[in-house]
């Protein structure tokens, strides 16, 4: 269980957010010299340098949008023109990529932060590069949608590259592309020039994930623990009837893999904060703002509950709740993480991605008049973000590429660099941690500074 900080506050954090920005600054310039696009897009480091992994090009948008980050927290332009121009040059195929549901990764990372700055006023405004970001981010958002499944009770999914069958707790924290797009007034068009909702096909996405990905301690199946999440969920293609949970990258379908858990952490309670700009009538046809909101308030709250009660006590969990080795760790959840032990690995990208969502949950309950619970989320997400400030997690070493140490990316199949001397996997990063780390660092260092506060969606009037 973690052992939550009640003293903590954002300004707390800050001359190790300062420092972790100096050592990012020079690991992006780094990968900027180094990283050959012919060769794919950068995902995990072995021995210290960026490697491609073909199977998904999902995590150039994470990239080019940690350039995008680092000016945002430090001002300094040269990151400014890396995460343009790359957003320019390479990322126009991710907007129309048919083959993927990672569109809220790739796209909004690029593009949704450029537009963002622009409105903020942090870049000069220019109204035809403001076309540009938008018209990139509605026909991502559009595409994103058309992936599109129907289930038997009358929603339906966004499926992952696996095929129709698939749902993937991963794309909770995609949907920004769906809000985004939806939010600039774009739809789908269908057969017969049909307009689809992309508001509609967001809150079916999420209502159909949280009903089957997400449990609840109902009796679904003998593994059924509250705040428990399943990676995947399978669907009968041919009468969308839900058959199982299901696995790619976690140990079982009956355990759970703690960086899906983590995208559901972070991914409902920023489509919450979401719900708040939009008016009544959009949200009237899909079951009205009250039951949405419910909908994604009881998936958030189960998983971070599961998340703050099942995770080691700095908050750093090891790869899937039930990884084999880890009976030989004794009882894991009473001490802090072992990052350094020889029988399982932990995951810090898992940690970054869910201090973000704890924070996000935890202001949105104090607002909303929950102070307990909402102080309990914050100040758990703030516990975690402490831990991966420093080391063993940060890395401080010039000559390394990541931001942050001690990552997984899939573990069944053995993709994951394992050093000399080393059982397992251990001191690598990824660039989905090293993107998240930075974005929730960027989170708190506004809130620590009296900025504005940072969401995807930005303060856009329509």
């Amino acid at each position: 269980m973690i052992h939550i900080d009640y003293q903590l506050r954002p300004e707390d954090l800050s001359g190790r957010i300062e420092r972790m920005w100096q050592l990012s600054g020079a690991k992006i310039l780094s990968i900027e010299a180094t990283a050959d696009q012919r060769q794919g897009t950068p995902v995990f480091t072995v021995a210290g340098r960026y490697r491609a992994q073909g199977w998904t090009e999902w995590t150039q948008g994470f990239q080019f949008g940690s350039a995008i980050l680092q000016f945002d927290a430090t001002g300094e332009e040269q990151f400014l023109q890396i995460g343009r121009e790359s957003t320019f040059r390479h990322m126009a195929v991710h907007v129309t990529h048919i083959g993927v549901h990672d569109h809220g990764f790739n796209n909004v990372s690029t593009y949704g932060n450029l537009r963002r700055l622009m409105l903020e006023g942090r870049i000069p405004h220019d109204p035809n590069e403001l076309a540009y970001y938008e018209l990139a981010l509605k026909t991502s958002g559009a595409v994103q949608a058309s992936r599109w499944s129907r289930t038997s009770d009358g929603d339906g999914y966004i499926y992952s590259f696996n095929g129709p069958h698939s749902l993937f707790s991963d794309t909770i924290r995609s949907l920004r592309a769906l809000a985004l797009a939806h939010y600039l007034g774009h739809q789908l068009m269908g057969e017969n020039d049909q307009p689809i909702s992309l508001l509609g096909r967001l809150i079916q996405h999420a209502r159909t994930t949280a009903r089957y990905n997400v449990y609840y301690g109902e009796g679904r199946d003998l593994y059924d623990v509250r705040g428990r999440v399943a990676h995947e969920s399978i669907f009968n293609p041919n009468d969308g009837r839900y058959r199982c949970p299901s696995t790619q990258q976690g140990f079982s379908p009956f355990s759970t893999w703690t960086r899906g858990l983590a995208w559901i952490v972070a991914g409902y309670p920023e489509q919450l904060e979401f719900l708040e700009i939009l008016a009544d009538e959009e949200l009237g046809p899909f079951g009205g703002r009250e039951s949405v909101r419910q909908m994604m308030l009881r998936a958030a709250t189960a998983a971070a509950d599961y998340y703050l009660e099942e995770m080691p006590t700095d908050g750093v969990p090891y790869w899937d709740t039930a990884a084999p080795g880890l009976a030989a760790l004794g009882d894991h959840r009473d001490r802090p993480a072992d990052p350094l032990n020889d029988f399982e690995p932990v995951d810090s990208s898992a940690a970054a991605i869910a201090a973000q969502g704890l924070l996000r949950l935890g202001r949105y309950l104090d607002a909303r008049g929950d102070r307990a619970a909402g102080q309990r989320y914050r100040q758990a997400g703030l516990t975690v973000l402490s831990t991966l400030l420093d080391e063993p997690y940060l890395s401080t070493d010039p000559d390394h590429q990541g931001l942050l140490l001690h990552t997984v990316y899939h573990r069944p199949r053995a993709w994951d660099h394992v050093p000399e001397g080393s059982k397992i996997p251990r001191g690598q990063s990824c660039m989905w941690g090293d993107y998240h780390l930075r974005e929730v660092a960027l989170y708190v260092q506004r809130i620590a500074r009296g900025e504005p506060y940072y969401t995807f969606f930005g303060p856009a009037e329509r």
